[in-house]
């Protein structure tokens, strides 16, 4: 049995999410019957983050088992055959049986796009969050400091989280611009349920003038949810790439 690791990446606008379940159509679920069809096994892949509904990767991984004798770097081209438009295997290697995408330790980087002008741009509709209101840049990027570190996240994450603890280290926080797109990216050690969608929210009401750059800390050490901005739209945030260390 061969170990087989693909980087995939996809438009989530028309999926309920990576992860497989019975009130509609997965990222997960296309992908084990197009690479079923492929092999003529039953497989079922493991992925290495399991984004929401609506949410966009460039390259989100993913593994799975096969006996199938074909070269590893050829299962990209044959898998990409068998898939709809909106999902593309960038590359596909071997890996060690017991290699698993989530129990290595790594660095993921996400951006969240967010559209600021007077009128929405119907092109960026499903890919970017449209913000009428005048943000402030600086002050983002001010405010973005206070999350870089090892922090209690508990008020940026949703009451759905499952994870074991609230705490995770955030490796670089940038919000960049340019012209009308301003695009925060982030890179951590991971991230809890909805975290960063909340912490663009949070970002944006600074930007707004709502609160100073400072009140993260306040908003950090509070461990209340309440506090932190809303949770923005899926569609603005891309899983754009997991290095694994």
């Amino acid at each position: 049995m061969r170990r087989i690791r693909l980087i995939v990446s996809y438009d989530g606008t028309n999926y309920c999410g990576w992860q497989k379940q019975p009130n509609g159509i997965t990222i997960e679920e296309v992908l084990n019957n197009a690479i079923s069809k492929l092999t003529g096994e039953e497989i079922e892949i493991i992925g290495a983050s399991r984004t929401d509904s609506g949410v966009h990767a460039y390259g989100n991984i993913a593994v799975f088992d096969t006996n199938a004798r074909m070269a590893a770097d050829k299962f990209a081209f044959a898998i990409n055959q068998r898939l709809p438009d909106d999902i593309r295997i960038q590359h596909s290697d071997e890996v060690e049986a017991g290699w698993h995408p989530r129990k290595n330790n790594c660095i993921k980087t996400y951006t969240y796009r967010i559209l600021n002008r007077k009128i929405d741009i119907p092109t960026e509709r499903l890919y970017a969050h449209f913000c009428y209101f005048n943000l402030d840049v600086d002050k983002m990027r001010e405010a973005s400091g206070y999350f870089i570190g090892t922090h209690d996240f508990t008020s940026f994450c949703s009451q759905k989280s499952q994870a074991s603890s609230p705490v995770r280290t955030i490796f670089s926080l940038e919000v960049l611009q340019d012209e009308d797109m301003i695009t925060i990216v982030i890179r951590g050690d991971g991230f809890l349920y909805n975290m960063i969608r909340i912490i663009a929210g949070t970002l944006i009401k600074v930007g707004m003038g709502v609160y100073p750059p400072s009140h993260i800390v306040d908003i950090m050490k509070a461990k209340n949810r309440k506090l932190a901005g809303q949770t923005m739209p899926a569609k603005g945030l891309t899983l754009v790439e997991i290095e694994y260390i």
